[in-house]
């Protein structure tokens, strides 16, 4: 099974961060990455909150050089609180400054203050989100479109800048490690993104509802996608140490704000440390490099077909995560390279 790896950047920031003095930072990750044989880049989007967060349109797009060959996607771009008209528009931009390497990742959304900032009742999020995949591919088809929902209205328009790849990018899903997020995945994208915190074990039973979902609907096969942290030393019991002290400061400052009702809320099980240090053993990739070549194999045996790796989180250091690239590149990667 071949597998690929991409590189979740880290575009929100701690309080009192100015994220202008963080860009250089990340065109260099951004470099390091295409470097290393990494396929793709991924940043994050929220609203508000307590966290100063570069919006990932315009971020991907100033990126989109130093990128090269690299794939840009969106993990997640929040759909139910934008007009679909308008995201449409932004992806075929975004795809077209690419030269048609832009993955759309979509996903519903679970902040509460969010939704009502943008007068959007947080009940509406399903609908809304389903209108919207209906309506942006058929305006991604280059043809008139013509759709008429409960939420969104569009008589004979056609978009003005079809994207550069026919019938636009792939739409990549973001939903919840249930039965119910597994089949809605398989649904209504063309593949699904898994939350980072899911482990091996349980990853396998939902990647068996995506599949079956996909085989009743008969749609093929689709892209299985998994996120993990990853943080690399030579010393796994210091990489475990450095990768626990950032990753909490970041769920820390998630919990703060996230709704503790929200039901996609992926933070409050992990607020407790007991409760981190076990999702971190379970599922991320604080080791050395033998240890995340065999983690990333159990993966690919199950047949994951990308990996989306996050290397920063909070006020962890550029040089470790560039220490960290730099060893997945030399003692990582070969394990994976036909």
């Amino acid at each position: 099974m071949t597998i690929t790896f991409g590189l979740a950047l880290m575009n929100d920031f701690p309080p009192g961060v100015a994220p202008a003095d963080r860009v250089a930072s990340l065109r260099e990750q951004v470099r390091a990455a295409r470097d290393s044989g990494i396929s793709s880049i991924w940043v994050l989007q929220h609203y508000l909150g307590n966290m100063p967060t570069l919006q990932p349109i315009p971020l991907l797009a100033a990126l989109s050089e130093d990128a090269g060959d690299l794939w840009l996607g969106t993990n997640m771009f929040i759909l139910p609180l934008r007009h679909p008209v308008d995201v449409a528009e932004e992806f075929a931009t975004l795809d077209h400054l690419s030269r048609g390497r832009v993955v759309a990742g979509f996903g519903l959304g679970y902040r509460e203050p969010e939704f009502e900032s943008f007068g959007i009742p947080l009940d509406q999020r399903l609908s809304r989100f389903e209108e919207s995949l209906t309506l942006i591919r058929r305006l991604w088809s280059g043809e008139p479109a013509t759709f008429h929902g409960r939420h969104y209205r569009v008589t004979d328009q056609r978009i003005s800048l079809p994207p550069v790849q026919a019938g636009g990018p792939r739409i990549w899903i973001g939903a919840g490690p249930h039965r119910t997020g597994a089949q809605r995945a398989a649904r209504l994208g063309d593949g699904w993104i898994v939350p980072p915190h899911v482990p091996p074990d349980r990853l396998a039973v939902l990647a068996a509802h995506y599949r079956e979902e996909r085989d009743r609907l008969v749609l093929g096969p689709g892209e299985l996608v998994a996120r993990r942290e990853l943080l690399l030393d030579q010393d796994p019991e210091r990489a475990r140490a450095l990768g626990l002290a950032a990753r909490g400061a970041l769920t820390r400052k998630y919990a703060a704000f996230n709704s503790p009702v929200a039901s996609g809320d992926s933070y409050r099980h992990l607020s407790t440390a007991q409760a981190a240090e076990e999702i971190a053993d379970a599922s991320y990739l604080f080791t050395d490099p033998p240890g995340a070549v065999a983690a990333l194999k159990r993966l690919a045996d199950q047949g994951l077909n990308h990996v989306v790796l996050r290397a920063q989180w909070y006020d962890l250091a550029q040089d470790r995560v560039l220490r960290t690239l730099e060893l997945f590149r030399d003692e990582v990667l070969p394990s994976f390279r036909s």
